[in-house]
């Protein structure tokens, strides 16, 4: 698949750098690490150059984050609300309250958390959902999306530029950074996990003394 990419790149420049990172902002398995750098590398040995290639990933970026955005607006806080009170808040354990929660965590952290994850593999496409979810103003979406995406682009790109046919020399570096975000993100995960489960088993705890104190009054 990488090798066809390329050459999809190699052949069609501008457009094929446009529309594979619009395309890796809507399913981020596609490595845009990699048409990044080789977008980069082509700028020593055919017509593209450094500004161009940014401003075609900054804007096939720009285009997958407004899909992902209209899909979180359209599922809406109130409706995963109601559906969490039926059978889909018993299967996922999940409650009302913890979508209120995350609502106010992006409430408090939006315009960092939109700028800063745009830089950051794994969550900078998805990112856009929350945004939507979060119903942030659209503009404000826009201007945060394109000035993470277009610092990202650049850093690849000019990496790209400048190790030229060796570009592949800074993919296993990438792979590291993407590793470490992995495993921090699994950490923060865990920390969630138990968190939750601490808070859950200390409110079972008060709500047995409550009760008990309630039988030993009415006694």
């Amino acid at each position: 698949m990488q090798e066809w990419m390329l050459a999809f790149v190699d052949n069609f420049g501008y457009l094929a750098i446009f529309l594979m990172i619009f395309i890796e902002s809507i399913f981020p398995p596609i490595p845009s690490e990699v048409i990044l750098l080789f977008g980069g590398a082509l700028t020593i040995t055919t017509a593209m150059n450094i500004p161009g290639t940014i401003i075609a990933a900054t804007i096939g970026s720009l285009l997958g984050a407004i899909i992902l955005y209209a899909i979180g607006r359209a599922l809406q806080a109130e409706r995963i609300k109601r559906l969490l009170k039926g059978k889909l808040g018993k299967i996922t354990h999940l409650r009302p309250e913890h979508v209120q929660k995350a609502e106010q965590w992006f409430a408090r952290y939006q315009d960092k958390a939109v700028l800063i994850c745009r830089c950051i593999p794994l969550v900078r496409s998805l990112i856009s959902i929350p945004a939507g979810f979060a119903k942030m103003p659209l503009p404000r979406f826009l201007l945060l999306t394109a000035l993470g995406s277009a610092v990202w682009n650049a850093v690849l790109v000019c990496v790209g530029s400048k190790l030229g046919a060796a570009w592949e020399s800074a993919l296993p570096y990438l792979q590291r950074y993407t590793d470490v975000v992995l495993i921090i993100l699994i950490i923060l995960l865990l920390a969630g996990i138990i968190y939750y489960l601490y808070r859950r088993h200390k409110n079972t705890d008060r709500n047995k003394n409550n009760k008990g104190k309630w039988i030993k009054t009415k006694r």
